[in-house]
Formats: C-alpha cells, structure tokens, sequence
C-alpha cells in the first residue's frame, strides 16, 4: 500500500539558510550593491535640482556686484527689496532682452531661438523618421533591416560638436544656394536642419519598435478584407502604434531642445529676439555655453543668471518627458 505525500511548497527562506552563512553574506552584498547603484543616479539627479534652483534663487532675490577690495576682485551680494525681486523675475518672463551690461535678462529672446531650432527639426525630422520606421518595419527585407537599423542608430553615437561643424561647412553653404540672404554662416534654419537630421535615427527607432509591437494578425486581417499594403500601414499599424510614436517625437523634441555644441556652432551665440530665421540667435542651451566659458566671476549675477536659464530648461525637458510618458502609458493599446 502506496501513499501519496502531497509536495511541500517552496520556501526561499528555508533554501537560503540552507546556504551557508558565506552565501548569506555575499548575497546580501550583492543586493546592496545592486540598491546603491540604483540610488545613485536619483541622488544625482536630486543633487542637479538642488543646485540649479539655489542658482535660480540667488538670480532672482540678490544683487551681486564685482568690486575690489586691496587689490583683489571680490563678489558682494545683497538681497533685492521685494519690488526689485518683483522686477527681475517679471522682466525675466515677459522682457524682450537680454543685456547683461545693463542688468536686463529675459529668457524670451533665447526661447525663441530655441522654438525656431525645434520647429525646423521637427519639420524635417518627423516625416523622415516615420517613414524609415514604417519602410523597416513594413516594408524591408529581414536582412535589409538587420543592415540598416544598427547604421541608422550608429548616427546617434557621433559627437554633437561634429554636426556643428557639417551645419557650418555644409548644410549652410547648400542651403545659402536656395535662399536668399542666407550669407551669415550663423543661422537658424542650418541649426534646426543639423538638429532635425541628429534625432532621426531617435524616431526611426522607436517609432520602428512600436509599429513591431502591432500583432500581425492584425495586419493579415487587414490585406485579408482586400486592403492593400500601404492601405494597411497608413489606416491600421501606425493608428495600432499611435501612443508609441506620439511618445518618440515628444521624447525628440525634448533632444532637440536640449541640444547644446550643434546649435552653438551652427547658430551662433547673439542673445536677440528671432523674428528671422536666416538670422543667427543663442539659444538657451547655447547662452549657457557662451556664458560658462567667459570671464564670467562666480556668483555675480550674470553667473546666476545661467542657473535660471538652466532651470526653465530643465523643467521644459522634464514636462516633455513626463507627457511622452503618460501619452504612452495612456493610449496604449495592450494585444492578447
């Protein structure tokens, strides 16, 4: 006579006593470690907060002046009465310049210049990076894919700074040929043509993974009703992945703002109003590296002005993040 003894359930805790206290000891190691690393980029990021808005803050509610005290130039800042606060953080959103010779920062003139750049990028970089997406994931051969995904992603890895100098060379020399008045080798449209060609291979890419992601039962039940091929890309796999590539070119256009060493090459470093795209104008990323590397005296207010600059920047990038996200995770549409 057999019994049958039912299976004792799996108890992780009992199997790592089992272990040994050696295994014990490097296994908590391992998991510490494996915390740390994962704290460490949020300590990080929470470090770059902190002192972005100090920075921010001594913009808005100090004075400092350059002066020199036995021979030596020393930084004196005074906090600013209400009103003057009132002032410069007003001035800062609604002023139409920025002067840093006569106290006058307005984010305005660099903002504009920084839409302008993401504009032309996102005219040039959105049509060309979803069609490649729906080309590679449509349209190619496997072997075509396998070639040319990898290269197109390999245009991710080349140095911003080297982008700069082909806007410069190239891009606005050809450009110069087709319009008018476009002698200054510093203009918009070349930063924002360099910019949109630098996050194609983003929206490719992504938006490529997302169209894979639609089943294709979906796709042969779509040629199964008689549509054709491209009927079948345009009305039923790019509506499928819509949330996916909505989330690549708002993650794009946070690049494209973000973008530093092109655009300062490319667009030159004058802090004015951009009403003229064949004009040249900074940036905010670009304003930020003109000012860095000057004689700029730390803690003067027109160092402290690069940290409010930074910010409105940084919460830009950060609010496009977040919706990407949410866009994502909101229109998603789960496939069993």
């Amino acid at each position: 006579m057999s019994t049958t003894q039912s299976a004792k359930p799996f108890s992780f805790r009992e199997w790592n006593e089992k272990r040994g206290p050696a295994n014990r000891f490097w296994e908590f190691v391992i998991e510490r470690s494996l915390l740390a690393c994962g704290l460490f980029s949020i300590v990080i990021t929470l470090a770059i907060v902190v002192v972005i808005l100090m920075g921010t803050f001594n913009f808005f509610a100090t004075n400092a002046e350059v002066v020199e005290v036995n021979g030596e130039k020393v930084v004196e800042a005074k906090v600013m009465p209400a009103g003057k606060i009132w002032d410069r953080f007003s001035y800062f959103f609604v002023g139409r310049e920025w002067t840093e010779s006569s106290g006058e920062y307005s984010i305005l003139p660099l903002a504009s210049a920084t839409f302008y750049v993401t504009l032309i990028a996102a005219l040039v970089a959105v049509p060309i990076g979803l069609l490649t997406a729906t080309y590679l994931s449509e349209y190619a051969r496997p072997w075509v894919r396998a070639f040319a995904k990898p290269t197109l992603e390999l245009l991710a890895g080349i140095p911003t700074v080297v982008y700069g100098f082909f806007a410069v060379t190239v891009i606005t020399p050809l450009l110069a040929k087709f319009i008018p008045d476009l002698g200054n080798p510093n203009n918009l449209i070349s930063g924002g043509v360099v910019v949109g060609i630098m996050i194609i291979p983003m929206i490719a890419s992504l938006s490529e993974d997302s169209l894979r992601a639609v089943p294709r039962s979906l796709r042969e039940a779509s040629i199964a009703l008689g549509a054709t091929k491209f009927q079948t890309s345009v009305k039923v796999v790019i509506p499928a992945a819509l949330s996916g590539i909505v989330a690549s070119f708002l993650l794009a256009m946070s690049r494209a703002i973000g973008e530093t060493m092109a655009v300062t090459l490319a667009c030159g470093e004058s802090a004015r109003m951009a009403l003229d795209p064949r004009q040249g104008a900074a940036t905010m990323t670009s304003m930020i590296v003109h000012r860095a590397k000057g004689d700029v005296e730390h803690f003067s207010t027109d160092y402290s002005s690069l940290f409010a600059v930074a910010a409105v920047l940084f919460f830009v990038t950060l609010g496009m993040n977040i919706v990407a996200q949410w866009v994502l995770h909101r229109y998603r549409q789960v496939y069993q």
